[in-house]
C-alpha cells in the first residue's frame, strides 16, 4: 500500500471519527435542551399554579377520621356550581368515604330553583336514611334564604352566625309590562297564539284577571310545599309565630328563637365540638378546568393590570 493511499484512509477514518462525534455531541446538546426546556415549563406552570391557588397545602389524607365538607354557593340553579348535581355528587362522595364522621353542609345562597332545592332535599333525607349514623349539619356563613333554606330544612342542625340572614320562605314570579311603553313608541305588539293561554303572562300585553289568578295558584301551591319541607325537617322546634312563613328574613340569633336555627356556630366548630372530627375534608364539586383555569387565569391578569396601574401612577 503506498504512502500516499494510506494518508488518505488515515484522513478518511478521522474525518468519520469526528463526523460521528459531532453527531454524537448534537444529539447531547439537543437532549440537554429538550430537557432544559421541560425543567423551565414545569417551573413557569407550577409557578401560574401557585398564583391561581390551585398548588398549596391541600391536607387531603382520606384515611383518617375526618368531617366531610360541601359547600352551597350562590343562586342555585341548573347551570351554576349549586347545581343539584354538582351539589348531590358531593353529598354522596360525602356519605359514601368511610372515613367520614359527620357531614356539614357550609351554605351562603340567596335562593334559587324550587325544583334544584327539592332534589337536594330529597337526596339528603335519602343519604341520612342510607347512612343513619352520619349526620348532617348545615352551617349558615352570609346568608340561607329561600331556596337555600329549603336544602338546609333537611339537616339535622343548622348552625348560624347571629348575623347570618335566615328564612325568605316565600315564592315569587316577577316581570316587566310595556304596554304604555310600546303605545307612545308606536310599536305594534303582534301575537298570534294557538291556545287562548299561550301568552300567559306575556309583558306587551295587559294583564288578564283569570291569567293572574292561575299564577297566584301556582304561587301558593308551590309556598304550600315549602312549608311542608319547612315543618318536615324543623318538627316542633317551629315556634309558633305568624310570619314564619311570609317571605320574610331573620337574623341568626332571632332564627333560633324561632327554632329556624338550632345554634351558633362555624363550620370548624361544628367538626370540632359536634362531630369531633376536628380534620375537614372538602367533597364539594369543583368547575371544570377549562372554565376555572380562563376565571383564574383572568383574575390574576387583572391583579398584575392593577398593580402595574398602581405603580404607574
Amino acid at each position: 500500500m503506498s504512502e500516499d493511499h494510506q494518508k488518505n484512509e488515515w484522513q478518511k477514518t478521522l474525518l468519520e471519527k469526528l463526523a460521528t462525534a459531532s453527531l454524537i455531541e448534537q444529539r447531547r446538546s439537543r437532549r440537554w435542551g429538550i430537557a432544559f426546556k421541560t425543567l423551565t415549563f414545569t417551573y413557569l406552570f407550577l409557578l401560574l399554579f401557585i398564583a391561581m391557588g390551585w398548588l398549596g397545602e391541600s391536607g387531603v389524607r382520606l384515611s383518617d377520621r375526618h368531617s366531610a365538607l360541601v359547600d352551597v354557593q350562590g343562586v342555585i340553579s341548573d347551570d351554576s356550581i349549586s347545581s343539584a348535581d354538582n351539589v348531590i355528587k358531593g353529598l354522596q362522595l360525602a356519605f359514601q368515604d368511610q372515613n367520614t364522621q359527620g357531614v356539614i353542609m357550609r351554605i351562603n345562597s340567596p335562593g334559587g330553583s324550587p325544583v334544584q332545592a327539592g332534589y337536594i332535599n330529597d337526596e339528603i333525607r335519602r343519604l341520612r336514611a342510607l347512612y343513619p349514623h352520619i349526620p348532617l349539619y348545615a352551617v349558615v356563613s352570609d346568608i340561607c334564604a329561600s331556596g337555600g333554606y329549603y336544602i338546609a330544612a333537611a339537616a339535622d342542625k343548622i348552625f348560624v352566625d347571629k348575623a347570618s340572614l335566615i328564612g325568605s320562605i316565600g315564592v315569587l314570579m316577577n316581570g316587566f309590562g310595556f304596554t304604555g311603553t310600546l303605545e307612545k313608541l308606536g310599536v305594534e305588539r303582534r301575537l298570534l297564539t294557538a291556545g287562548e293561554n299561550k301568552g300567559f303572562l306575556d309583558p306587551f300585553t295587559p294583564l288578564d284577571p283569570q291569567q293572574t289568578d292561575h299564577a297566584r295558584e301556582l304561587l301558593g301551591e308551590i309556598h304550600e310545599q315549602f312549608i311542608q319541607v319547612v315543618r318536615q325537617g324543623r318538627g316542633d322546634r317551629l315556634k309558633d309565630h305568624p310570619e314564619i312563613f311570609s317571605g320574610i328574613v331573620w337574623t341568626g340569633q332571632k332564627s333560633i328563637e324561632l327554632g329556624l336555627a338550632d345554634e351558633i356556630g362555624s363550620t370548624e366548630y361544628v367538626a370540632r365540638e359536634v362531630i369531633e372530627a376536628e380534620y375537614l375534608v372538602d367533597f364539594t364539586v369543583q368547575e371544570g378546568f377549562a372554565r376555572l383555569f380562563a376565571k383564574r387565569f383572568s383574575e390574576v391578569l387583572l391583579q398584575v393590570f392593577n398593580n402595574a396601574s398602581w405603580k404607574l401612577q
